[in-house]
């Protein structure tokens, strides 16, 4: 084995998966559009029905704005104030994609998350508030990972240059070992691939993710 593999390859008994901004607002015909999000929500739900059956950890990662944009980063606080209702809270634009939750899940309760505080959705999955680009910027991600023995993160969700990148690099700072999902992340491109494995990131489709969760169970069975 490489010394590069021995250090960077995913260990998925240990991992968790962390869904960015998969939100009502970012889909096909909606005021924040991500092109490709809508597209890879089945990806993305094959991945959380995964982790599911290997009771492993996910974290749906979301932005909250509230009416006067003042939590909302510089670039986008005029036009929040002005009135675009981006990610506000209370309304059906922050939700996460129906596709990626248990049935029956609640509803991102705004006024914990905007605390800071994770929001249980059921014994392993989470809502997390996230201010900035990357899901650790003061949040309680790390700790929260750290505390459940995680040791890799499988990220998917929306927007690659933007949140997923940040979140990447800082995961990857952090000395997490890092897979992103092909066809699971929005605009994520051939560049974007080899930018990542160039700093030690695993790249991968679903299926090959799905099919490392299995056999990593069976070689601990």
């Amino acid at each position: 084995m490489a010394i590069q593999d021995l250090w960077t390859s995913p260990e998925f008994g240990r991992s968790a998966l962390v869904t960015i901004d998969v939100q009502h607002d970012t889909l096909d015909g909606q005021p924040f559009e991500i092109p490709g999000t809508s597209r890879a929500l089945p990806q993305m739900a094959a991945l959380c029905s995964a982790f599911r059956l290997a009771s492993l950890p996910i974290v749906h990662v979301l932005r909250i704005y509230v009416p006067d944009g003042s939590n909302a980063e510089l670039c986008r606080r005029a036009a929040i104030a002005d009135g675009e209702t981006l990610f506000l809270a209370g309304s059906d634009g922050r939700l996460v994609a129906d596709e990626l939750l248990p049935v029956d899940a609640a509803e991102p309760d705004d006024e914990l998350l905007l605390t800071g505080e994770l929001q249980a959705i059921s014994d392993r999955e989470w809502y997390l508030y996230k201010s900035r680009w990357g899901a650790f910027y003061n949040t309680a991600l790390e700790a929260h990972l750290r505390s459940l023995g995680v040791s890799t993160i499988v990220l998917a969700g929306c927007n690659y240059p933007n949140c997923i990148r940040a979140t990447v690099y800082e995961a990857s700072e952090r000395d997490f070992r890092v897979v992103t999902i092909t066809d699971g992340i929005s605009n994520f491109t051939e560049h974007g691939w080899q930018e990542l494995r160039s700093i030690g990131i695993n790249v991968m489709d679903t299926a090959t993710c799905i099919q490392g969760l299995g056999a990593d169970e069976l070689r601990s069975g």
